[in-house]
């Protein structure tokens, strides 16, 4: 690794862990990417600005950085972020209280830093190496997830749910369920018909939505040997890529860059979101991650110092442009086609609930469209709301919040998956005290009933603060993971 090359003092170095967020037991590393000199800022708690990148980091840590993720969910992963900021402010405003002995005790306990189960130093030290981490880095974030702990104890500690309330829960997750299914898919598909005029008419209506955007960019990178002269991660190379990101924060151009330093010339790339060339070709030979930063430097500020995976890059973002794609293009057409539909289900879905609400569709009829349609309906008995043999998780879940006798029309958030549902017998279950299970529901119902007062606190603190999101830097988020 780069990091055990050069001092913990170093500027550039320090800032590799600027934003790190570090669970305790849970080490998800550094995400290995860095922007010098960026003015993005995704959201200000009481004057406190958080970066892109900062957050970017979390959706790391939460395991989402890779991840395509709509609208909507980048909204609510930054909800989740936000809030865990908020907790960190309250917990220094607070004033819980970590002595540096009460943190030796907690390092030492850790089962990662014991040997024959006694504290090795040893282990300790080799365990920041590894993972890259000073110990400082280290031991604030420990201290830091110790203090939230403490809030969080504070607001929930000393619950002790009713026996009604873990039976109650029991009940919930482990009622068996009898119902009767018919896909809906299987009637809808003698009523849609898309025709090619529907398909011109949707493309002319919606030619925004197949619009191409491409980026130039220089890009450059800032191997030892272009820049010392010599292969080897030494102080001067940092020292020279640290006067290279102090330039860039003064708003130095790369060009300016690439003279001063005799770098030669950048290379040329152009590209879209999907990281495909003009060509519809990947790009090859550039570390994963690489143009997904790229993509979210904004035009204020195109010019950047990058580190992806142990190298780093000087970019410079210089032209933006959008290119029709043609009503001919396969993939346009296979588009539209999914769209008009998902249009045409959406339509059947709603106005089949509509019947249902106003109590015009009842279990006779259900039985009628299954022999009109000629589509047969399925009995499944579900055994508990994890049971997902048959149909997937996320049906059982719409399943499970309906009575008995209930008809129901279920799908997925695109409409290509829709069932028709009669909900004939439920048969509740009981646990008892002397179970083995017992604990298990009780830490469960306990669990639930906590973070419904988390919910409740996070609500309280969030009318405390005040949040300022700046949504034209969270567009430009949004971008990067769809």
């Amino acid at each position: 690794m780069i990091g055990t090359l050069r001092k913990f003092s170093t500027s550039i170095y320090a800032k590799i862990f600027l934003g790190i967020v570090i669970i305790p037991f849970i080490f998800w590393g550094m995400g290995g990417s860095i922007v010098g000199g960026s003015k993005n800022i995704v959201v200000v708690i009481d004057k406190q600005k958080y970066s892109t990148q900062e957050f970017i980091n979390f959706a790391q840590m939460m395991g989402r950085a890779n991840d395509k993720m709509n609208s909507d969910e980048v909204e609510d992963l930054l909800s989740v972020f936000i809030s865990e900021k908020l907790i960190e402010q309250e917990v220094n405003n607070i004033g819980f209280i970590l002595s540096d002995k009460s943190l030796g005790k907690l390092i030492k306990n850790q089962d990662n830093f014991k040997r024959e189960n006694n504290f090795s130093r040893v282990e300790y030290e080799k365990f920041l190496l590894k993972n890259n981490i000073p110990a400082t880095i280290f031991e604030d974030n420990l201290s830091s997830q110790e203090k939230k702990k403490q809030l969080l104890n504070f607001i929930g500690g000393g619950l002790q749910p009713s026996e009604f309330l873990i039976n109650y829960t029991y009940n919930k997750i482990n009622q068996k369920r009898n119902i009767e299914l018919l896909n809906l898919n299987n009637v809808f598909k003698k009523k849609i018909n898309i025709s090619n005029d529907q398909i011109k008419i949707y493309f002319e209506n919606n030619k925004d939505k197949y619009i191409d955007t491409f980026n130039s960019v220089k890009l450059l990178e800032l191997s030892p040997k272009r820049l010392i002269d010599i292969d080897e991660f030494n102080n001067l190379f940092f020292e020279k890529i640290d006067e290279i990101d102090d330039l860039l924060v003064q708003g130095r151009e790369l060009d300016f860059i690439l003279k001063k330093y005799n770098l030669g010339k950048a290379d040329l790339f152009t590209f879209d979101k999907s990281e495909k060339e003009i060509n519809s070709k990947s790009i090859e030979g550039l570390p994963k991650g690489l143009i997904k930063s790229i993509l979210i430097l904004s035009a204020e500020d195109p010019t950047n110092l990058i580190e992806k995976e142990n190298k780093y890059f000087i970019v410079e973002k210089f032209k933006t442009e959008n290119i029709q794609k043609n009503f001919e293009d396969e993939n346009v057409r296979k588009d539209i086609l999914l769209n008009l539909e998902r249009t045409n289900r959406r339509k059947l879905v709603a106005e089949l609930i509509g019947k249902i609400n106003e109590n015009q569709f009842t279990k006779s009829d259900f039985d009628k469209l299954s022999k009109n349609e000629n589509v047969a309906i399925q009995k499944i008995n579900l055994q508990n709301s994890s049971d997902n043999k048959i149909i997937n998780d996320e049906i059982v879940n719409q399943i499970y919040s309906h009575p008995e006798k209930a008809i129901i029309v279920v799908n997925d958030v695109f409409f290509s998956k829709n069932f028709l549902i009669y909900i004939d017998k439920i048969q509740n279950v009981n646990i008892d005290i002397n179970s083995e299970e017992y604990q298990k529901y009780l830490n469960l119902t306990k669990l639930e009933i906590t973070n419904q007062l988390y919910k409740t606190y996070d609500k309280l603190i969030k009318e405390r603060y005040e949040i300022d999101i700046n949504y034209q830097t969270l567009n430009t988020v949004k971008d990067y993971f769809n």
